[in-house]
């Protein structure tokens, strides 16, 4: 019963979510929240530590999850789920993509999936935010400030904003997260 649990919730994510894998956070999230398979701190250490791991957020979830739940197998099919979706849409458009363009239809759904592609992003990053930052989990969770991690937020937009100004060009986001992985380590350890 897990394996299908995993591969229909995977599958589902993978299915229904446009815009990659900072889209699906907010579907993954709660269904792995619902099943009880991670509580929301190890979701949001999982989701730190994600950004420095290699690959796409959404498979290595599903993996990590499907592991945690089944096993070797466990991770084979939850990733299966995640990715079968995606490897189907891309065969079928390679296969149509030059026919497909030509119409208004097409172009105007995919025109009006980027604001709710941005959306979905920006949606997941204020519910992480007041989660991490104010501890808000719920409308009616009293508000208390995290400094320790205000600063670490505070700290890397500074760094992010000088180096911009002294070196006109964007610093690099390995960096930031290498300071933020120390600003961890010293602040939260």
């Amino acid at each position: 019963m897990i394996f299908l649990q995993l591969f229909l919730t995977f599958l589902k994510a993978g299915a229904f979510t446009f815009g990659g894998g900072y889209a699906m956070i907010s579907i993954i999230s709660a269904s792995v929240l619902s099943y009880g398979w991670m509580t929301e701190e190890e979701l949001l250490s999982f989701l730190a530590v994600e950004t420095v791991i290699p690959g796409p957020i959404a498979v290595n979830m599903a993996t990590y999850v499907g592991y945690e739940q089944g096993g070797f197998l466990g991770a084979l099919i939850a990733t299966i789920g995640v990715v079968l979706p995606s490897f189907v849409i891309i065969l079928i458009i390679a296969s149509l993509l030059k026919n497909l363009m030509k119409y208004a239809g097409v172009q105007a759904f995919l025109g009006g999936m980027h604001p709710s592609i941005s959306g979905l992003i920006l949606a997941t990053a204020a519910t992480m935010g007041l989660k991490i930052f104010f501890g808000l989990k719920t409308v009616e969770s009293a508000l208390h400030f995290d400094i320790k991690s205000i600063g670490v937020m505070a700290l890397v937009v500074a760094i992010s904003l000088t180096w911009k100004k002294i070196k006109k060009k964007e610093i690099s986001p390995i960096i930031l997260i290498v300071v933020s992985g120390v600003m961890g380590i010293i602040l939260f350890l």
